[in-house]
């Protein structure tokens, strides 16, 4: 038995749109389940989002502590932003995010994980990166603003990170996924089996 994902859609009889925001929605969908039953379905519809584990000589992670309003935390976070544009290439966006977060470039970058981050009421796709060969950006630094005018920037050891999710101590997803993942590469094949930073992603289907 193969252990895999797989496309499937089961029948929409009829879907509104009962709010529209900036950046996200909600979707209402009709469906049609097995027993031939009709039920609603509430979700968030979203563009989809990368995030970076940019990853030092000196195994420490780059992260950033920002202040999260529904959750009402300042969060331990990886470098991540949304696909603001339809079709975005993922990589251009995660060297943005990374430079514009942290003002940081990388030379090597490959995919870690793609992840749904919550499928019972979201259709957030995220594919989180990994970035080696650090080094500072050039240029004008990008203007902050809002939330990330509190920003904190750090370099963390990576078994600390690990440490802190299992102690419940770290909670934003991307970073505990993308630490336990790295830690999972290692022990398996090694980083340099992990995917290329332009593979495929039916996720959210890109413009090479």
């Amino acid at each position: 038995m193969t252990i895999k994902d797989t496309p499937e859609e089961w029948e929409v009889r009829a879907t509104e749109t009962p709010f529209v925001g900036n950046k996200t929605s909600v979707r209402t969908d009709e469906v049609v389940m097995p027993d031939g039953s009709v039920v609603r379905r509430d979700y968030q519809v979203h563009p989809g989002s990368v995030a970076v584990l940019a990853l030092d000589d000196a195994d420490r992670v780059l992260v950033l502590r920002q202040y999260r309003h529904p959750v009402r935390q300042k969060l331990w976070e990886i470098p991540a932003g949304l696909l603001d544009v339809p079709g975005e290439n993922p990589l251009h966006a995660a060297q943005r995010e990374l430079y514009e977060e942290a003002h940081v470039k990388a030379e090597d970058w490959r995919v870690l994980t793609d992840v749904y981050t919550t499928p019972g009421g979201c259709d957030e796709a995220i594919r989180i990166f990994l970035a080696r060969g650090l080094s500072d950006a050039e240029g004008v630094r990008f203007e902050a603003e809002h939330e990330e005018l509190d920003l904190e920037l750090a370099r963390v050891p990576l078994t600390e990170l690990v440490r802190g999710a299992l102690a419940g101590e770290l909670h934003n997803n991307c970073l505990v996924v993308g630490a336990m993942a790295l830690v999972a590469a290692r022990a398996d094949a090694g980083l340099d089996a992990l995917r290329p930073a332009e593979a495929p992603w039916p996720a959210r289907p890109f413009d090479a």
